[in-house]
């Protein structure tokens, strides 16, 4: 019953779909149900170029909120729909746009260049210069004038990685992703005693003694391309558990073993999987929870995620 139940629950997302002439963008931490139905699944890099170059007129963006959010401001004249409303992200919530603008104004010598990984909110974007992911974020730092100090928000753990790769000097909020920090020395030990020999990969938002223990850190798309390339059969995998799924579909051939926390054997995002089939059915039916925000911040925080778009390029 259960298995006919999500067979007419896909079927009516997709008929759903067409009448709607949506598009369907999925993060690779969504559900492998979601997965399946989307037109992309990616990471927030290839998420923003799809949703800028989209011609659909509904964009159902199956992710946490500051991505149907980035979607929006790049799409003012298209509805945006999330499943949950509701599906928030830790690092976004570590920085208020009311915090950072205070600390800009109390920090005004400085004349920092804004940096801010685009796990934030369109307000926080506002505030920057330039956004970034964790796929572009070297390419970023490494475009700022060498005389500017930058000040980079809200991940301190993704933004201590970037200094590690460029040797740029640079502040950091004290943000952190909540289940990427679940990752430990420990644990990563533990689960490399297990299974010796194979790879550990790892997203930048691991602590820096994850991170030393990792054969490569990367962005989830760049987890593609290196597991593809790399002559092992098996491999850990340090991020949250739905990246296992687009890994296990792009290189059927391989193994991919989650990397435990501390607490328990993979890290799931509890927002990220707020997000449902019944939740996206229903999104598309009532066009409804909509992504909406005032047309002067929209248009504040569009000039920092384009200029993001074209460095990257």
């Amino acid at each position: 019953m259960a298995a006919t139940a999500s067979i007419d629950l896909r079927t009516e997302i997709l008929r759903l779909k067409k009448e709607r002439n949506a598009v369907i963008l999925a993060h690779n931490y969504q559900s492998r149900e979601i997965q399946e139905v989307a037109d992309f699944v990616g990471d927030s890099l290839g998420l923003s170029y799809h949703a800028k170059e989209t011609n659909a007129d509904v964009i159902a963006f199956c992710g946490g909120h500051f991505m149907a959010e980035t979607a929006k401001i790049v799409n003012p004249e298209r509805i945006v729909v999330l499943p949950d409303k509701d599906a928030g992200c830790s690092l976004e919530q570590s920085c208020p746009a009311p915090a950072l603008e205070e600390y800009l104004r109390r920090h005004a010598d400085k004349n920092y260049y804004v940096i801010a990984y685009i796990n934030c909110s369109g307000a926080v974007k506002a505030l920057c210069d330039c956004i970034c992911t964790s796929g572009n974020a070297v390419k970023i730092v490494q475009s700022v004038p060498p005389d500017r100090n930058i000040l980079f928000v809200p991940d301190a753990n993704l933004g201590s990685w970037v200094i590690e790769q460029t040797g740029r000097p640079m502040d950091l909020w004290q943000g952190a992703c909540y289940v990427h920090v679940e990752f430990t020395r420990d644990s990563i030990l533990r689960i490399k005693d297990e299974y010796p020999d194979t790879p550990v990969v790892a997203h930048p938002e691991c602590s820096f003694a994850v991170r030393l223990l990792a054969d490569e850190v990367c962005s989830t798309e760049k987890m593609v391309h290196f597991c593809r390339a790399h002559p092992s059969p098996r491999f850990i995998i340090a991020t949250e558990s739905g990246m296992l799924h687009r890994l296990r579909r792009e290189c059927p051939e391989k193994e991919f073993i989650a990397g435990p926390t501390h607490h328990c054997a993979c890290a799931d995002c509890r927002y990220m999987k707020m997000n449902s089939m019944e939740k996206l059915m229903r999104c598309l039916r009532d066009l409804s929870p909509r992504v909406e925000m005032p047309e002067d911040l929209r248009a504040r925080a569009e000039i920092p995620l384009l200029r993001m778009l074209e460095l990257s390029r």
